[in-house]
C-alpha cells in the first residue's frame, strides 16, 4: 500500500484574520472589533481538481491565478467585517479595481523598474550585458527587500504580519503533528517553505538566470520581454516551491530553502494567543468541511 500524501494545506493573513486553503475548500476566519470571531467557508473552483491542475507549469498560472483572487476576495471580506458602516464597506467592483491597479504596480515596480535602471546602466556607464542583467535583478532584489521592510513598519501591516505568522504556525503545526492548541500552535515555526514570500524571491532569483540569456536588447523590447515572461517565471517557480516542499528531509533541499526561510522573517511576526484562536478557527473549518465530504 502506498503513503498517502498530506494535502499541501496553504493560507494568507488579511485584516483581523486569516484565511486557509485545503484541497477542496477554504476558509476565512475574521476577528470583529467586538472579539467575535466569523468564519466562512466556500468550496473551491472546480479547477483545482480538474486536468489541468496536474499539468506542470501550466498548473502554478491557473492555481496562483485562482489563489490572487480568491486572497483579493478575503481581504475584502475581512475590511468589510472591520466596517462601521456601510458607507465604509468595499464592493465588487472596488474589488476588482484594487487587483488590477495592485498588479500592474508590482509588475512596474519589480519588473519594468529594474530592466529600465539596467538598461541606463549599459547604455551610459558601459556594462556589459550580462552584468546589466545581473544588475536588474540585485536591483529588483533591494526593491523587494527594501518594500518588505518598509510595509512592515506600519502599524496595521505589523498585524497582519503576526496573523501571517499565525497562519503558518498552525500548519507547520498540524504538518508536525502537534495538538491543535493554542498552546502547542505558539511553540511552531513561524516561517514556512510554501510561503508566498518564498515565492516571490525565487521568482527574483529565477529572473537573473532567465534574462541573462536573452543577451543584450532595445529599451522597449527588454521592457516588452520582462512583462511577457512574467508568467513564465511564475510558473518555473510554483514548481520549484512545490518541489521544494516535497522534499524537505532532502540535505542538498534544505540549503535552498533556507533564503526563502530567512526573508519571512520581514513578512512575519510572533502572533499572541488571540491571532492563534483566529488562524485555528480558519483552519479546524477546512478539517471539519474536508472530513465531512470525505465521509459522506
Amino acid at each position: 500500500m502506498t503513503e498517502q500524501k498530506m494535502p499541501m494545506y496553504g493560507g494568507q493573513a488579511v485584516i483581523e484574520g486569516v484565511m486557509m486553503r485545503g484541497a477542496n475548500v477554504s476558509a476565512i476566519a475574521v476577528r470583529k472589533p467586538d472579539g467575535e470571531i466569523i468564519v466562512e467557508t466556500q468550496p473551491l473552483a472546480g479547477i483545482y481538481r480538474s486536468k489541468l491542475a496536474r499539468i506542470p507549469l501550466l498548473r502554478g498560472l491557473i492555481i496562483l491565478w485562482d489563489a490572487l483572487v480568491l486572497g483579493t476576495q478575503a481581504l475584502t471580506y475581512s475590511a468589510n467585517m472591520q466596517a462601521e458602516n456601510e458607507d465604509e464597506k468595499i464592493d465588487g467592483g472596488s474589488m476588482v479595481l484594487t487587483l488590477l491597479v495592485s498588479l500592474s504596480l508590482a509588475i512596474g515596480l519589480f519588473f519594468l523598474l529594474p530592466a529600465g535602471l539596467a538598461y541606463l546602466g549599459e547604455t551610459f556607464l558601459g556594462w556589459s550585458p550580462w552584468w546589466c542583467n545581473v544588475a536588474e535583478g540585485v536591483i529588483r532584489l533591494m526593491l523587494l527587500i527594501g518594500y518588505m521592510w518598509g510595509i512592515g513598519q506600519m502599524e496595521d501591516i505589523r498585524r497582519v504580519f503576526g496573523y501571517h505568522g499565525a497562519e503558518h504556525k498552525t500548519i507547520n503545526a498540524f504538518e508536525a503533528g502537534y495538538n491543535l492548541t493554542v498552546e502547542d500552535v505558539l511553540k511552531a515555526s513561524r516561517e514556512h517553505p510554501r510561503c508566498g514570500t518564498a515565492f516571490l524571491l525565487t521568482i527574483v532569483v529565477l529572473s537573473i538566470l532567465v534574462f541573462s540569456l536573452l543577451g543584450p536588447m532595445a529599451l522597449l523590447p527588454r521592457l516588452f520581454s520582462r512583462l511577457l515572461l512574467v508568467p513564465v517565471l511564475a510558473s518555473i517557480s510554483y514548481e520549484y516551491i512545490r518541489l521544494t516542499a516535497r522534499h524537505l528531509d532532502s540535505p542538498w533541499i534544505q540549503p535552498l530553502v533556507k533564503p526563502n526561510l530567512w526573508l519571512q522573517k520581514l513578512t512575519t511576526r510572533e502572533p499572541d494567543g488571540e491571532m492563534i484562536e483566529v488562524a485555528l478557527a480558519s483552519f479546524n473549518a477546512i478539517l471539519e468541511q474536508e472530513h465531512a465530504a470525505s465521509s459522506a
